[in-house]
């Protein structure tokens, strides 16, 4: 009996097994990431921005009166969020109960205290101040200032003399019209000038410095008086050596009539 082989078939090999994590991934929420941003460390700049902010509030809030002490926080170092909170330091200001307090305007003369620049201007003699520091130390007497006659030479409207020397300033004014002292003095004369002024008041100023107010209707001071800058001492007219109703306003220094107008 022959020999037969027997051949059986020969078993595929398998390839290594592959081991799968079917562990479920949970994706951090929305939540949990904005706690964790918030759980880190802020920056420096962030942290001094938020300083200045609350600088700028309570600056804001101390201006607009909604507060009455500003409150600074401290400055020194950043704190980060875990930290201990800041401490404001109370700057109020404060003073002894019984510190002097003292409102009162100093005695300094200026351009807006009138009667106190011709005080300055009259540390002198009248007689000795130039025309540029005289211009303008004197008030105006009346509201409306209209001059009619000036001062010096002219025509006299009376008696038509030629070359009559006219010894003040003429301004046209209705009868009955408030006239103002032209600076602070003291009355010297108020009554009836027998030389053709009519009714008449004479202001002293000091230092050599008087003006006088002509043909008055009616004088509403005495002799005597201290009067004030603008203060009504007649009502105009046209009384004595007068064509119509005017105030005829005379500057003396020294006793001896000027040009008004240099000192108006």
């Amino acid at each position: 009996m022959s020999e037969v082989k027997q051949h059986g078939r020969r078993r595929a090999s398998l390839p290594p097994a592959v081991i799968v994590d079917t562990t479920p991934v949970v994706l951090p929420s929305r939540r949990a990431a904005l706690a964790a941003e918030r759980a880190a460390p802020r920056p420096a700049a962030r942290s001094a921005f938020l300083h200045g902010a609350s600088q700028k509030v309570g600056l804001t809030l101390a201006a607009t009166g909604l507060v009455l002490t500003v409150s600074l926080p401290a400055t020194s170092g950043t704190l980060a969020a875990e930290e201990t909170p800041l401490v404001h330091e109370d700057r109020t200001v404060s003073a002894r109960a019984d510190a002097p307090i003292d409102f009162a305007a100093p005695a300094v003369a200026s351009s807006l205290d009138a009667d106190g620049r011709l005080k300055q201007t009259l540390k002198v003699e009248a007689s000795h101040v130039a025309p540029a520091a005289a211009k303008g130390t004197l008030g105006a007497p009346l509201r409306s200032m209209v001059p009619s006659s000036p001062f010096g030479q002219r025509v006299s409207p009376i008696t038509g003399e030629v070359g009559e020397t006219h010894r003040g300033q003429d301004f046209a004014i209705a009868c009955g019209t408030d006239v103002f002292a032209a600076a602070g003095g003291t009355v010297t004369f108020a009554g009836w000038h027998p030389y053709g002024g009519g009714n008449r008041v004479v202001v002293d100023h000091g230092n050599g410095l008087s003006t006088t107010y002509n043909h008055l209707s009616e004088i509403k001071v005495t002799v005597g008086q201290k009067l004030e800058r603008g203060q009504v001492l007649a009502l105009s007219g046209t009384t004595g050596a007068s064509t119509g109703c005017h105030l005829h306003f005379e500057v003396m220094v020294d006793d001896e009539v000027v040009d008004p107008m240099g000192w108006l």
